[in-house]
């Protein structure tokens, strides 16, 4: 049962890597470009996870479970991480799939990613991890905060996202151009022709509701997590515990497989080496992930896309406090440079006064 994980995360590698489907990037052009049109394809998942996890709840084949609110490590975790993933340029996901594409920056922020959760885990900042997850509140979930059946969310929550998902597909498009495919059939669908954010949406959201029951049957209570099966890995290589290997360490030995995959048969495997300034961020991206994930208990998966599903308190405050996290470094990183070379260039083009 275990290598269903691998299946999946398989799948789920494939799927991202061709569908180029980058939460930092639907998160950093909210404060960009303000458009919403990636964002709204994040939520497509959230809202198409949510109705298939209660569906599974109701019908006994999981039984969900939502400790307290960490509140404190939450909104510092997830601000720590929204912060991070501008730096690292991708989060968790991302970082594994653009890895499979043969970033060497993805593999270091890659790495790093994985020992400093390893280390905020079970390491020497494992009490940092523990103290601020202690500071919590029994509030664990929206809907029990409101005493409302689950269903009315996930009502109001399709409802809203079907309409931003109409008010993107009916916007007037720009007709661009395209040669003639050099394919047809099955493989020009999959390997050249570029996928629909929405329809990947759905592709995604279909496997983030198939990992639960599979996850679920191995003993392995959740859906699909990024960032305990990271630490988990690095731990089991440098230990040797094979406790830790789960069915989330397979999903993401998959993630990795499948983006290889589609990356080599669309031609879109290649080495690229990163320059020194890339280089650092990617260390300092992954490591800050690391630590964020950790301390927030999940990444743009476990908390932005699984707990936001099952209305849990943590999901959707990671998910504000990372997209405000993603608009300082946005804000410090990308925008604030952009100024500062135009206010430059500017000085350098200004006439001598006589």
């Amino acid at each position: 049962m275990l290598l269903s994980g691998l299946a999946v995360g398989a799948a789920l590698g494939f799927v991202m890597q061709r569908g180029r489907f980058c939460v930092t990037g639907a998160f950093r052009d909210l404060w960009i470009t303000r458009n919403t049109r990636w964002f709204t394809a994040f939520m497509v998942v959230v809202a198409i996870q949510s109705v298939g996890v209660f569906a599974l709840d109701g019908l006994g084949v999981i039984h969900l479970t939502t400790p307290d609110f960490a509140w404190l490590a939450t909104i510092v975790g997830a601000f720590v991480f929204g912060f991070a993933i501008v730096l690292a340029g991708g989060c968790a996901t991302g970082t594994f799939y653009r890895s499979g594409e043969g970033l060497v920056g993805s593999w270091i922020a890659l790495a790093m990613y994985m020992l400093v959760a390893a280390v905020a885990k079970y390491g020497p900042l494992g009490p940092s991890t523990k103290a601020f997850r202690s500071v919590s509140v029994p509030a664990a979930t929206i809907t029990g905060s409101l005493g409302v059946s689950p269903w009315l969310l996930v009502l109001l929550l399709v409802a809203g996202v079907g309409l931003a998902v109409r008010h993107h597909l009916t916007r007037p498009r720009r007709v661009v151009a395209t040669l003639p495919p050099e394919r047809t059939g099955l493989a020009h669908l999959l390997l050249e022709k570029p996928w629909h954010p929405f329809a990947t949406a759905v592709v995604i959201g279909v496997l983030a509701i198939a990992a639960w029951p599979l996850s679920w049957a191995t003993g392995r209570h959740s859906g699909l997590g990024i960032t305990t099966p990271s630490a988990n890995a690095l731990t089991w290589l440098t230990t040797g515990d094979t406790d830790l290997i789960d069915w989330g360490v397979f999903l993401i030995a998959g993630l990795l497989v499948g983006s290889f995959i589609a990356a080599k048969a669309s031609g879109e495997f290649k080495i690229r080496v990163p320059d020194a300034r890339t280089t650092v961020r990617s260390i300092a991206g992954g490591a800050l992930m690391g630590l964020g994930a950790s301390w927030a208990g999940g990444c743009t998966i476990g908390n932005a896309m699984v707990n936001t599903a099952t209305f849990g308190y943590q999901g959707w405050v990671s998910l504000i406090f990372m997209v405000l996290g993603t608009g300082v470094a946005t804000r410090i990183f990308i925008t604030g440079r952009r100024r500062t070379r135009s206010t430059a260039t500017a000085a350098s083009v200004a006439p001598v006064p006589a």
